[in-house]
């Protein structure tokens, strides 16, 4: 005989367990931090520069461009500050309209790499993401005058086995952002100076931070607070005694 309480205990113990599957299931596939994927792949994702001795650096990142309303503002804000960083572009937004603006990238020594500007791409074989992200990159090297390094950040992070497997045919390497260090404000208006102070707050030698100067729908989004937030943000960075650099060169590779 079964009786009530005991019943009732092990209904609570299946939901428990049932509830802590879903969410490991979930975060495996996007969570914004290594996960459990990524005990499987190490080699092939990148969420922190591992220390190499050298001085202390930060990675500034940015994703969604190119966005002829807001790049090149910041690309003006690097290049007076003199800091390099590496722009994650959605295939969409590089036309023949922004295709001076990727040219100036590369020109001005920032690494260019490929987004997404949906989650679909994590169910796609790996022979279809391999394609894609090939043809993804010639066409930058088309239009922009040099080839993308091997990176490749998914939209919003979703990622699966798949995905890690056709990177792997075209040696890419899987690009996150290290803890708490994104743009993303818990559902308040992105204000730059809270954002440019919460960065430099948390930041870390090695640490990759994402912030958008595009967005994944609109082209011509306004990002402006992602400009004065890194105005901001670079000075803070620099007086803590960091360094800035790109995720990778030209040439194609991580670097790391």
């Amino acid at each position: 005989m079964i009786f009530p309480a005991a019943a009732a205990g092990g209904l609570q113990l299946m939901l428990w367990f049932l509830v802590a599957g879903f969410t490991a299931v979930f975060l495996a596939h996007a969570a914004p931090f290594p996960f459990l994927l990524e005990r499987f792949a190490p080699s092939r994702s990148l969420w922190h520069v591992p220390a190499g001795g050298g001085p202390p650096t930060i990675y500034l990142t940015y994703d969604d461009g190119p966005n002829p309303t807001a790049t090149p503002a910041l690309l003006d804000v690097l290049n007076e500050a003199g800091v390099h960083a590496t722009f994650f572009l959605i295939d969409a937004h590089v036309t023949d309209a922004t295709a001076p603006i990727v040219r100036r990238m590369f020109d001005e020594g920032h690494a260019v790499a490929l987004h997404s500007d949906t989650r679909a791409l994590m169910i796609k074989t790996p022979a279809d993401l391999a394609a894609l992200l090939t043809r993804q990159a010639d066409r930058i090297e088309q239009l922009g005058g040099a080839r993308p390094c091997q990176l490749f950040r998914p939209h919003a992070g979703w990622r699966g086995g798949s995905m890690y497997e056709g990177l792997a045919r075209i040696d890419y390497r899987l690009v996150g952002w290290s803890w708490g260090l994104w743009d993303w404000d818990w559902f308040r208006a992105r204000d730059a100076t809270r954002l440019a102070r919460r960065l430099a707050g948390r930041a870390s030698s090695g640490d990759i931070i994402v912030m958008h100067d595009g967005h994944h729908v609109d082209p011509a989004a306004d990002r402006q607070y992602a400009v004065e937030a890194t105005r901001q943000l670079i000075p803070a960075l620099a007086e803590k005694g960091f360094q800035f650099a790109p995720l990778c060169e030209r040439s194609g590779g991580s670097g790391f």
